[in-house]
């Protein structure tokens, strides 16, 4: 008798969410760059990356004392730039960062579900406020036109 075994996934594929990202490629793309050039080539500044560096998301090698940033690295700053933008906080960035190096908890992969539901209604809310502020300062503009 043949006997079959069940697998059963550690986590339910509709309760995780990726955050899909593309590295800036210059012309000739190096694999390992330098804290200028991992700067330049993402658009931050070098306080940028060693800040990153202190709340443990990027962890870049040393060589000769430098900072030198290999390609998970230029994968984790892409992530890292594109979840800001998304509004997300840099915790819980790092837990996104944790998910895809597949360290994160069960729980955690379940609230970054959640947390992107919270950022469309957050997202939601400031374009309607902005709209609301738009629409005062152009009527506020026309009294100041017609005065």
């Amino acid at each position: 008798m043949k006997s079959s075994v069940l697998q059963v996934p550690a986590f339910d594929d509709t309760d995780v969410v990726w955050i899909d990202v593309e590295t800036p490629a210059p012309v000739s793309a190096p694999s390992i760059l330098s804290i200028r050039e991992m700067a330049e080539q993402f658009d931050v500044t070098p306080r940028a990356l060693r800040f990153y560096e202190t709340k443990g998301l990027l962890s870049p090698t040393r060589d000769h004392g430098a900072r030198v940033y290999g390609p998970m690295d230029q994968q984790h700053l892409a992530l890292i730039l594109k979840g800001q933008r998304l509004g997300f906080t840099l915790a819980e960035i790092a837990q996104m960062i944790d998910a895809r190096n597949g360290r994160a908890s069960r729980q955690a992969l379940r609230l970054t579900r959640q947390k992107c539901i919270e950022q469309i209604a957050m997202l939601e809310r400031r374009i309607s406020d902005a709209l609301e502020a738009v629409a005062e300062l152009r009527r506020i503009h026309t009294s100041l036109c017609c005065q």
